[in-house]
């Protein structure tokens, strides 16, 4: 009976904890939809990841091509292009994102959803594909956060199951608005938290995929560095 009473405390409290989430998604969206200047609110985002250190000591570098209202890389991509950097981006196969070497902005085109992919021609070129163990950074999009590195995405798990097989010593670094941070996200066991945080007010230090509790069970504080 006592197994099945926590059993039962236990189901109700992932209920909850799935409601809420649900909550903050609608909320992060409508934020995120009603966000003023996207265009330029995220060059800036876009241009503080670029000036992170962990850019500048990145080989292989993970862009998501951003969707719908997210914050805006594909202005920035072709920039990215010419940095030296070997730039990776995802694009998704049956509920699973594998990885292409973008090399020109000719290899995208706008694919279902009026989503910018890499051309389907391409992707069997085996030059063009890349492995999740090969990134040194990666850029992971979200729909809302909080400043410790909690993440939550559409729920779906697609970026979930990518992050599982990163290498553990590459930067996960999310960008977002700062319309899309919350107090707190509910996590639980299995989800990643972000190194960093990017907006366009800050760069928030995550609790990244270390142990993410204290002794005493209170989660640590970690700083925020603020644009000079």
């Amino acid at each position: 009976m006592f197994f099945e009473g926590m059993h039962t405390v236990m189901s109700t409290e992932v209920l909850d904890q799935a409601a809420l989430k649900q909550q903050i998604r609608e909320q992060a969206h409508a934020n995120r939809n009603a966000q003023a200047d996207k265009d330029e609110v995220s060059r800036t985002i876009v241009a503080r990841f670029m000036n992170l250190p962990e850019y500048a000591a990145a080989n292989t570098v993970m862009f998501y091509v951003d969707v719908r209202s997210e914050v805006r890389t594909r202005n920035d991509l072709a920039n990215a292009l010419e940095t030296g950097k070997r730039i990776v981006v995802p694009y998704c196969v049956d509920g699973e994102l594998e990885l292409f070497h973008l090399e020109s902005m000719d290899e995208l085109s706008l694919g279902m959803y009026r989503i910018l992919e890499p051309r389907t021609e391409l992707r069997s070129v085996p030059e063009k594909r890349v492995s999740v163990e090969e990134l040194d950074l990666i850029m992971v999009p979200g729909v809302a956060f909080d400043r410790r590195g909690g993440r939550t995405g559409h729920g779906k798990g697609y970026y979930d199951k990518l992050l599982e097989h990163a290498r553990f010593d590459t930067p996960l670094v999310a960008l977002a608005f700062e319309c899309q941070l919350f107090p707190e996200i509910p996590m639980q066991s299995h989800d990643i938290y972000m190194d960093k945080v990017v907006t366009e007010d800050a760069t928030y230090e995550g609790l990244g995929r270390r142990e993410q509790t204290l002794e005493d069970g209170a989660v640590e504080t970690r700083s925020v560095t603020k644009p000079r």
